[in-house]
């Protein structure tokens, strides 16, 4: 049996396609680790997630943030390559996600992936914005140049390469905030080892 499709549905398909292939997924993850530093931040700000990261793929292989370096050692942190399967997510194994994804326009997307390779292969000029995060909690916004924690580090990414309107965000962004992002699409809620497996 073979059928034709119209001319209008030919053309409701191309377009279709068009849509689909000028955009792009890419995904906000809020975590809780158990950490004393999160459960510190828990206490400071009340809320239950404190540990935000984004990522260019759904299976969340590989997520990008400003956190501890090595997982053992909360005292050294930077720009990181965050994963279910190595590293601090790796070793507190009952760290629990909500995952956001926003689809966004395919040139937004190739400029966020460039800015983060770029960020990926200069690591060693960023640093982690110990300063911030503590004036932060007194409600005081401190910003250096290539110093972030991690949901400053999310908000650049997000408002830099055009993805989200600054005006989307408070002066001092905390991980619960990207939960209201007009364009975020709620996804799961649970154990980041349950998403990942």
């Amino acid at each position: 049996m073979s059928f034709e499709l119209s001319t209008a549905e030919q053309t409701s398909l191309a377009l279709r396609s068009n849509i689909n292939s000028d955009t792009k997924k890419v995904y906000v993850i809020l975590s809780q680790t158990g950490t004393l530093l999160s459960r510190i931040l828990k206490a400071v700000t009340g809320a239950y997630f404190n540990h935000s990261s984004i990522s260019l793929d759904k299976g969340l292989d590989r997520m990008y943030s400003f956190g501890r370096i090595f997982p053992k050692n909360p005292f050294i942190g930077g720009f990181v390559h965050e994963s279910p399967h190595y590293g601090t997510f790796r070793r507190f194994f009952k760290t629990r996600v909500m995952i956001f994804e926003l689809t966004i326009p395919a040139q937004n997307y190739e400029k966020l992936s460039a800015t983060i390779s770029d960020m990926s292969s200069h690591r060693e000029m960023y640093h982690y914005n110990y300063l911030g995060l503590f004036l932060a909690a007194l409600k005081i916004n401190h910003r250096q140049d290539r110093h972030y924690y991690c949901s400053e580090f999310v908000r650049a990414m997000l408002v830099n390469n055009g993805i989200v309107s600054e005006d989307a965000f408070e002066d001092i962004t905390q991980p619960i905030h990207f939960m209201t992002i007009p364009c975020a699409r709620f996804v799961y809620s649970g154990m980041l080892q349950d998403y990942a497996n």
